[in-house]
């Protein structure tokens, strides 16, 4: 649940990002084993790169020592076989060596980082493609919490800010921090005096960066929880754009955008601002270092205890070893927001569906249609029902009408049937089995659906009509169309049935668009169809063509029929009324009027209306001038 999301306890301490990246890891563990071997390339070309920078120095060192400094040449080389040649064939030698260093490490850093791009990007791929399957199958419940721009944020964004700080600001971290960790040990080993002093200000070091990196990974968090409700709002914008403009949302909806915008921005800002004064904190500390050891050093050098070169290779080092620590800032500030990110990706993968297969659940045979509710009790939440105790039984074939005041329960009813969600008690039978023993997607593969504004997809009318069973042939497409009265309009289009829609199918009249869901619903085949309110809203014309497809569509189907209408529940072998979630009369039409309650004195309400309305005419209407 998006609320449970949000409400979820964060690590607080300075760990916080260690024990991020541990979850994440740990829970994308398996893609990352899949690409063990590039990962490896991508190992030892880190190593090389950390053995090409401890090699850097050294021939300098040598041509300091050796070469450059007074009566050099009277003391034996370290390496025995360049001490019988010449001063430029040494000098030649060790700047070539230089240059082989620096390809070396060129070369090591240009192998991990493409072998590691390769390794992530197909990582990443697979992590968001895990992601969008996963949110498929989530339950309603989860959808109707969460919010779609926040989700497509974390499908979208979040998924790439990952595979961006990997490359960006681990790779180069991890190299750093190595390279630090080595040359830290050669540091003391040439001479831990010196070492010793350059490390005195790491204590400072941790502590500042401790406090300011716990600081960036709480202000990114916040930072990309905007970033998603900024998503939010302007994807129900969109989506909503017809209603935000005749209720002239506009305005509202922009401010309600530039608060979140402007709250976003400021939390850039703060980020930026911590990682600067890191960054600065660590400079002056590292100048410090630096300063000391030279103080340190060239005294050493002057009195004998150290040689130029040492002295020399020495301060590379320092400097080397303190780059990392120049660079944490940024690197930190970044990886925390990669954190925050990647843990918002875990806590949708780490959300278990209410609505999930049971062990030991089958594919649904073909069903015959009989259906049965046993004292069924249902709620959104637990603590508010919804429905109380519903039992009937319905026969294969037969026609039910379900028909009462709104929020009685009607379309939950029918929720429950294709188990979008499960009853809280009680049972739900298909043919005398529960609907539980079956596979979620075995069920609901045999249950077709039409609704009151029925969604089509920004693709052809083909694969609109196709989706309703895939593998459709184009000869099944075609027949089911004709049967929900659609061919003849579909042909008159630009393509006919390859012709593109509109997202949403905005392209197409009311009328239109309901016969093409239609003609997706009889591709199905199923035996057990559930309308809900098809005709509202079209006219007289479309009701017709609508309502004649349907006939066809539920021709010995079981049916289910969602209506406000009681004209079209005349027909139904049994009419339930529900009211407040319990179905307060059940029978036939006939029965139902010669027991003169509720649904008579409905239907007699209706009826009066309908003759009312038929008696006038536009002439009979006064004329009122429009001002």
């Amino acid at each position: 649940m998006s609320s449970a999301l949000s409400k979820r306890k964060r690590p607080k301490t300075a760990k916080a990002t260690i024990v991020g990246w541990r979850r994440i890891l740990t829970r994308f563990w398996p893609e990352v084993r899949k690409e063990k071997f590039l990962l490896t390339l991508a190992w030892v070309g880190l190593l090389g790169e950390i053995l090409a920078q401890l090699l850097e120095p050294w021939p300098l060192k040598l041509i300091f020592d050796y070469i450059i400094v007074p009566d050099a040449a009277v003391r034996p080389l370290p390496i025995p076989a360049l001490n019988d040649i010449s001063e430029v064939a040494l000098l030649t030698i060790l700047t070539i060596c230089i240059v082989l260093a620096t390809a070396l490490k060129a070369g090591a850093s240009y192998m991990s980082l493409v072998s590691l791009s390769i390794a992530s990007s197909r990582i990443i791929a697979q992590i968001r493609g895990q992601l969008y399957g996963h949110l498929q199958r989530l339950s309603l419940s989860f959808h109707n919490q969460a919010r779609n721009g926040d989700l497509i944020t974390r499908i979208i964004n979040d998924i790439d800010r990952l595979r961006e700080v990997t490359i960006t600001a681990a790779v180069p971290l991890i190299v750093n921090t190595l390279t630090l960790v080595s040359m830290v040990g050669v540091m003391f080993w040439m001479n831990a005096q010196l070492a010793f002093i350059g490390l005195l200000v790491f204590p400072l070091f941790v502590l500042t960066a401790t406090k300011l990196t716990k600081q960036i990974h709480q202000v990114a968090r916040q930072q990309r929880k905007r970033e998603g409700a900024m998503a939010a709002t302007a994807s129900e914008a969109i989506n909503a754009i017809k209603v935000v403009q005749a209720l002239s949302l506009e305005g509202m909806l922009e401010g309600l955008f530039a608060d979140d915008n402007t709250k976003s921005l400021e939390d850039v800002a703060r980020t930026q601002q911590l990682s600067a004064g890191l960054q600065r904190t660590v400079e002056i500390l590292v100048a410090v270092a630096t300063a000391v050891v030279l103080w340190r050093g060239v005294q050493l050098v002057t009195s004998g205890g150290a040689t130029p070169g040492d002295l020399l290779v020495f301060m590379t080092y320092l400097k080397t070893s303190f780059k990392p620590t120049k660079q944490l800032a940024k690197h930190m500030a970044q990886i925390a927001k990669a954190t925050a990110s990647g843990e918002r990706v875990v806590d949708i993968l780490d959300t278990v569906p209410e609505i999930r297969d049971v062990r030991g659940a089958i594919a649904a045979p073909t069903f015959q249609g009989q259906v049965s509710f046993r004292n069924v009790v249902f709620g959104y939440e637990p603590s508010k029902c919804i429905l109380h105790g519903l039992s009937f039984s319905v026969q294969p074939g037969q026609r039910v009408a379900l028909v009462g005041p709104s929020g009685g329960g009607k379309s939950t009813l029918v929720s429950l049937l294709l188990r979008l969600y499960d009853p809280i008690e009680g049972n739900i039978f298909i043919d005398g089995h529960d609907l539980r023993e079956y596979k979620v997607e075995s069920l609901r593969r045999q249950v077709s659906i039409v609704l009151q504004d029925s969604v089509l997809f920004a693709v052809s009318v083909r694969d609109n009509i196709a989706y309703g069973a895939l593998g459709a042939t184009d000869a099944e497409v075609e027949a089911a169309a004709k049967l929900a009265n659609a061919h003849d309009f579909i042909m008159a289009l630009p393509d006919g049935y390859d012709t593109l829609m509109g997202e949403r199918g905005a392209t197409l009249s009311g009328g239109q668009r309901q016969r093409i869901a239609i003609a997706r619903a009889a591709v199905r085949r199923a035996s057990i169809v559930i309308l809900d309110e098809p005709t509202v809203g079209l006219d007289n014309e479309n009701e017709h063509a609508v309502s004649e497809a349907l006939e066809r569509l539920t021709q010995g189907c079981t049916t289910f029929l969602i209506t406000h209408n009681l004209q079209t529940a005349v027909s139904a072998d049994q009419i339930l009324y529900l009211e407040q979630g319990r179905i307060l009369e059940q029978g036939t039409h006939a029965e139902l009027m010669r027991l003169g309650q509720r649904y008579a004195a409905l239907y007699q309400i209706q009826s009066a209306i309908e003759g009312a309305n038929q008696q006038d005419s536009p002439r009979d209407l006064p004329y009122v001038e429009c001002r």
